[in-house]
């Protein structure tokens, strides 16, 4: 969340942040409470010393009279502590729901706009190719080579929901594994994170856990949900710490599944493997001093982007438009890929990149003791190395041949063991 001061300080900016994020959220009530709590602490700590001072005066030498008076003034005291404390409570908890449908600032140079429509290219990469044969999508050409299958998927599981076959399995695990490697030539620490988490830290992370527009699966009477990806868990690790400067930034690497709910996203960009309830997923998290937060930013774009090279994919970079920003998110870049079974043809998102600032470390109390020995909150940024998916379905349709086979990208031949996918003899 933004720090309440802040808001206060900045209404205006505030308020027309929430405007071009086309959300909505109360800053005006933000002020009211914050400048209502420090009424309500200034009085208790008044409270609080006439308390100390009732006290000390009753050290003395009094009369019977006189003590029973200072007792009796005792007591109105602290019963008056005790409703301004529950007063206090009650207004901290208002405050803090309301600041945290504040979304976070966003960085000066992102689009302002309202749809993804609106979000500015800044980098093209790879020619879309020009195929000498009708392309199929994605879906057409797995089951074809008995690759997915997508019905036995729904009637075990429910729609979105599949099952991944034959050399898609490795496919997929060569995917992970080119993915997991280049994060280490990176140096990134790496993970397989749990798959449920605590609400609270969803919460912290900026995920909404429960209600119609939630997208996580909560586990009922737990509280706790399936994690929608591995910034939750990674992001959840150091909650609740103090880390150790010289030691940021700490780059971390997760392997999960990931679950998502999907509600309300039907529609002809939804098929096949681009939007499932169930995927695997490598992500990319860090925690950094402020200072740093920009250059890491660009950094983990810069990785992103030498994955998806790697693997021979065109695609392109955009800065994300204002109204298509997550809460947390002060400034992202999406990696689309060129989907040739997309609509005749288009871009479609295979990875994002988030510089969160300190927005998500406010709300889980993860800090750092700087050199002026001042505790203060750290940055966190997240990226998508590789979700399997998505990559998998871009493979599928860029590297299709006319046989109905399907080629290998060239650095995933080692992970794989064969070079291509090749139709069943019948």
């Amino acid at each position: 969340m933004l720090d309440y001061k802040f808001i206060k300080d900045n209404l205006e900016a505030v308020k027309q942040n929430i405007k071009n994020r086309n959300m909505t959220a109360d800053a005006d009530i933000v002020v009211q409470l914050y400048d209502r709590r420090t009424e309500l602490v200034t009085k208790l700590q008044g409270l609080q010393q006439k308390r100390n001072e009732n006290a000390a005066s009753m050290k003395q030498k009094l009369d019977a009279e006189t003590r029973a008076k200072f007792i009796e003034a005792g007591k109105a005291i602290k019963e008056e502590i005790a409703a301004v404390e529950a007063e206090v409570g009650d207004v901290e908890a208002k405050l803090e729901e309301a600041a945290r449908q504040i979304p976070n600032m966003v960085h000066p140079d992102a689009p302002v706009g309202k749809l993804d429509t609106e979000n500015l290219e800044v980098k093209k990469v790879g020619t879309p190719r020009k195929f000498d044969f009708e392309p199929k999508d994605h879906v057409q050409l797995a089951e074809e080579l008995d690759l997915l299958d997508f019905d036995r998927g729904t009637k075990v599981s429910g729609p979105k929901f599949y099952y991944l076959k034959n050399e898609a399995v490795f496919l997929e695990q060569a995917l992970i594994q080119y993915a997991l490697n280049t994060l280490r030539r990176h140096g990134f620490e790496l993970f397989i994170t749990p798959d449920v988490a605590k609400e609270e830290v969803l919460k912290g992370i900026g995920f909404n856990p429960r209600g119609n527009e939630s997208n996580v699966y909560a586990i009922e009477e737990e509280g706790t949900c399936l994690v929608a990806t591995a910034e939750i868990t990674l992001g959840g690790y150091h909650s609740g710490e103090v880390l150790d400067k010289s030691k940021l930034p700490l780059l971390y690497g997760g392997l999960s599944h990931c679950f998502r709910r999907e509600a309300g996203a039907a529609g002809q960009f939804s098929k096949g493997l681009y939007r499932v309830h169930q995927f695997d997923k490598v992500e990319m998290f860090v925690y950094s001093t402020p200072e740093q937060s920009d250059e890491l930013h660009h950094k983990l774009r810069e990785i992103e982007e030498e994955i998806f090279e790697g693997l021979g994919l065109p695609f392109h970079v955009v800065d994300t438009c204002t109204g298509d920003l997550g809460a947390p998110a002060y400034r992202k870049w999406d990696l689309e890929a060129w989907m040739p079974g997309r609509n005749g043809g288009e871009y479609g998102e295979v990875t994002s990149t988030s510089n969160c600032t300190d927005y998500q470390a406010r709300r889980l109390n993860i800090k750092y003791k700087d050199d002026d020995g001042k505790n203060k909150y750290v940055h966190t940024l997240n990226g998508t190395a590789i979700a399997v998916g998505r990559a998998m379905l871009a493979i599928f349709e860029n590297y299709q041949n006319a046989d109905g086979s399907i080629t290998i990208p060239p650095v995933l031949v080692p992970f794989c063991g064969f070079d291509k996918i090749c139709p069943k003899k019948k």
